[in-house]
C-alpha cells in the first residue's frame, strides 16, 4: 500500500501533523532555487504531500476539513512546482496549526520538562545515530539510508518546535531508521526533546536569552505557557519579533530552563491575576491532555483563589467588569463538564485573560486607591453584616414579645461567640495555614443551606402563631414553660452559625484587600460599617417595639421566608464555585443580594423553598379558618 492510499480507521491526525511539520523542515534541503538538488528527498516530499491530503480527507468530517483539504492542495501544488522552501515552509506550518485546531493533539507537558534529564537519556538511546554532540555522525550513521538527523544544523533547529520532536520521538518516523520510544515515560520523552531541541545553541545565546526573557514583556506574551512553548520554533517567535537573534537567543534559553515559562515574572507579581492566570493556563493545559478532573480543579482554583481575593476591590471601582469576569468564568466551567473542543476552551480562556488586563489596569489606577478601598471595607462589612443582622435582630424582638428575656443570654452568647471565632478564624489564616477558596466556599454554602432550613421552619412556624389568636395560646403556654437545655442550644447554634458565616466571609476578603498603603482606608470603612450596622440594630429594635404582636409575627415570617430563599440561593452557588454542584447556566440577571445567581440549580433550590413557604403559610391560613368555623 502506498503512503497516499489511507483508510479512515488508520488515520491519525498526530502523525498528519508530524507529515507536515517534515515538510517544513526537510523541503529545503530537496529543492532550492527552483531546483530539485535531492531527487530522493523530493521523490519523498512529494509522497508526504500526497499523504498529507489523503489523510485529511480520511478524518472525521468537521465544518473545517474542506478548508484543511483545500490548503493540503496548495501545498501539493507548491511542491509540485518546485516552490522555494520558505513558501512550502509556511504554508505547511500554517496547515499544521490549522490541522491543531480542528483536530487538537493532547500533547503537553503535565509540568515543565527537565532537559538535564534528557542529557544521559539522549546518550543511551540516541548517540549510537545521532552522535555524542548531535552531529549526525554516531558509529550506525554511516549504515542508514536516510542518514541521521544532524541536531546541530542552526536552520533545521530554528523550523522545529519541541512538539515535532516530542512526536518523532514517541511515534517515530515512517521511512526512516527512527523509531518511536513509547517505553520511555511521556516525561522523559519531552525531557528528551526539549534536550535535543536546545543542541543547536551555543552558551553565549542561553545567557543573551535569560537577561531577553527577564527583561523584556512581548516573549512572554508570545509564550505564555508550556504548552505554547511547546508549539512554537525559532522561525515563529523571529516573525513575531522582528527580529531574529532575539528569536534565537531567547529559545535556547527556554530550550534549557522550560520551567521559566511557569516560573513568575518581576510583571507577573505585579499583577493582581497572575495566580489566577497560572491556574487556567494550567487548566487549559490539563483539559488538552485529557485530564477533565484536573483541568476543573484549577479552573475553580483560578477564580476562588485568584480572583475572588481582589473582587471587593475591582467591584468597586467596576463591578461590571467584576461581573463579566465571573461569567467568563462560569461558562469556561461549564465547558469543561461539557465534550467542548480544546479549541473553544482555548479561545474562552483567551477571552478571559483579555478581562484580566482590563481589569489589571483598573486596579493599577492609584489616584482611587484610598477611596476604593474605604468604600469596598464598607461595602463588604455593610453586606455581610445585614443579612446576619436581620436573623439576630429578629431572634432578640421575637424574645421580647414573647417575653422571654431570660433566654436573650444564648441568643447574645450566639453572636459574640461567632465573632471570637472569626478572630481565631483570622489568625489561622495569616499565620499558621492558607484557607483554600474552595474551603471557604464550602463552609459558607453549607452554613446557608443549614440556616435557610432553619429559617424556613421558622418562618412557616411564626406565621402560624400570627393567625387567629394563636400568638395569645402560644405566649399564655410560653409563659408558664421552663426554658429548656434543648431550645438554649438551638437558639445559640442558629445566632452563631447566621453570624459567623457572614464574619468567616468578612475576616477572608479583609485578609485578601490589606496592604500598608491603604491599611487606613480600610479601617476607616471598618469603623463606617460598624457604626452603620449598629444603627440600623437599633432602628430594627425601636421598630419592633411598636408593632403589635400579631402583626410582628406577621411581617417577621414574611421577611424570614425570604431570608431563607436568598440563602438557599447563595449556598447553592457558593458549593457550585467550590465544585460540589454542577452548574448549568441559563439567561437570566445576576441579583447577589437577592441570591439570584444565572444557574438552574441555584434558581430551582430557590423556587423549591418558595414553593414550600406559600404552601406553609396557606396550610396555616386554611386550618385557621377550619379551627375558627369549629370555635364558632
Amino acid at each position: 500500500m502506498g503512503l497516499a492510499t489511507v483508510h479512515a480507521e488508520t488515520v491519525n491526525p498526530r502523525q498528519t501533523w508530524q507529515l507536515l511539520d517534515y515538510i517544513a523542515v526537510d523541503y529545503a534541503g530537496a529543492v532550492q532555487g527552483g531546483k530539485v538538488v535531492a531527487q530522493a528527498e523530493y521523490a519523498e516530499m512529494r509522497e508526504f504531500a500526497a499523504t498529507v491530503r489523503a489523510q485529511l480527507a480520511a478524518l472525521p468530517t468537521t465544518p473545517t476539513q474542506p478548508d484543511l483539504i483545500a490548503q493540503a492542495d496548495r501545498l501539493t501544488a507548491a511542491v509540485e512546482a518546485k516552490a522555494e522552501a520558505g513558501q512550502v515552509a509556511a504554508a505547511a506550518h500554517q496547515l499544521a496549526d490549522a490541522l491543531l485546531k480542528s483536530y487538537p493533539i493532547a500533547a503537553v507537558p503535565s509540568t515543565a520538562p527537565d532537559p538535564a534529564r534528557g542529557a544521559p537519556l539522549y546518550a543511551q538511546q540516541c548517540a549510537g545515530c545521532h552522535g555524542a554532540s548531535g552531529q549526525g555522525d554516531g558509529p550506525l550513521a554511516a549504515s542508514l539510508n536516510p542518514p541521521p538527523i544532524n541536531f546541530t544544523d542552526a536552520d533545521r533547529a530554528a523550523r522545529r518546535s519541541p512538539l515535532a520532536l516530542y512526536q518523532a520521538i514517541s511515534q517515530g518516523i515512517q521511512g526512516t531508521a527512527m523509531t518511536g520510544f513509547t517505553q520511555l515515560s511521556d516525561a522523559d520523552r519531552w525531557a528528551l526533546a526539549f534536550y535535543v531541541g536546545g543542541l543547536a545553541y551555543p552558551e553565549d545565546a542561553r545567557a543573551k536569552g535569560e537577561i531577553l526573557w527577564r527583561d523584556t514583556k512581548v516573549p512572554h506574551r508570545r509564550i505564555p505557557t508550556l504548552e505554547s512553548l511547546t508549539q512554537i520554533s525559532e522561525a515563529d517567535l523571529a516573525a513575531s519579533l522582528g527580529e531574529a537573534q532575539q528569536a534565537q537567543a531567547i529559545i535556547a534559553f527556554l530550550r534549557s530552563h522550560p520551567q521559566a515559562v511557569t516560573a513568575p515574572t518581576a510583571e507577573a507579581k505585579d499583577d493582581p491575576f497572575a495566580l489566577a492566570r497560572q491556574r487556567l493556563a494550567g487548566s487549559v493545559q490539563a483539559f488538552a491532555a485529557g485530564d477533565a478532573t484536573q483541568a476543573k480543579a484549577l479552573a475553580l482554583s483560578a477564580y476562588l483563589d485568584g480572583v475572588e481575593p481582589v473582587e471587593p476591590t475591582l467591584a468597586a471601582r467596576d463591578g461590571g467588569l467584576m461581573r463579566e469576569i465571573e461569567t467568563a468564568m462560569s461558562q469556561y466551567r461549564a465547558q469543561l463538564g461539557r465534550r467542548t473542543p480544546a479549541t473553544e476552551v482555548r479561545e474562552q480562556a483567551g477571552r478571559i485573560n483579555n478581562l484580566f488586563d482590563r481589569a489589571a489596569g483598573v486596579l493599577r489606577d492609584s489616584h482611587t486607591d484610598s477611596t476604593t478601598a474605604f468604600l469596598g471595607s464598607f461595602t463588604i462589612l455593610l453586606r455581610e453584616g445585614l443579612e446576619a443582622l436581620l436573623i439576630v435582630i429578629g431572634m432578640i424582638a421575637f424574645l421580647r414579645k414573647a417575653e422571654r428575656r431570660e433566654v436573650l443570654p444564648y441568643v447574645h452568647a450566639g453572636w459574640v461567640g461567632a465573632l471570637l471565632a472569626g478572630v481565631v478564624t483570622w489568625a489561622i489564616a495569616t499565620y499558621l495555614v492558607g484557607v483554600s477558596g474552595a474551603n471557604r466556599e464550602v463552609t459558607e454554602g453549607l452554613s446557608a443551606l443549614f440556616a435557610a432550613v432553619v429559617l424556613l421552619s421558622v418562618g412557616i412556624w411564626m406565621h402560624q402563631k400570627s393567625l387567629a389568636g394563636r400568638w395569645q395560646q402560644y405566649l399564655h403556654a410560653k409563659m408558664s414553660a421552663a426554658l429548656t437545655r434543648r431550645s438554649a442550644i438551638f437558639l445559640f447554634s442558629l445566632a452563631f452559625i447566621a453570624v459567623y458565616r457572614e464574619v468567616f466571609e468578612t475576616i477572608l476578603f479583609f485578609i485578601a484587600m490589606w496592604s500598608e498603603h491603604n491599611g487606613g482606608a480600610i479601617v476607616a470603612g471598618l469603623v463606617a460599617g460598624s457604626a452603620a450596622l449598629a444603627a440600623i440594630a437599633y432602628w430594627m429594635l425601636r421598630m419592633s417595639k411598636r408593632l403589635p404582636i400579631g402583626q410582628f409575627f406577621s411581617i417577621s415570617s414574611i421577611l424570614i421566608a425570604v431570608l431563607a430563599v436568598v440563602l438557599v440561593g447563595k449556598g447553592i452557588a457558593a458549593l457550585q464555585e467550590a465544585g460540589w454542584i454542577g452548574q448549568a447556566l441559563v439567561a437570566v440577571p445576576r441579583i447577589d443580594w437577592l441570591g439570584v445567581y444565572p444557574s438552574w440549580q441555584s434558581l430551582l433550590a430557590q423556587v423549591v423553598v418558595a414553593v414550600i413557604a406559600v404552601g406553609g403559610f396557606y396550610l396555616n391560613a386554611r386550618s385557621s379558618r377550619v379551627l375558627a368555623r369549629v370555635t364558632k
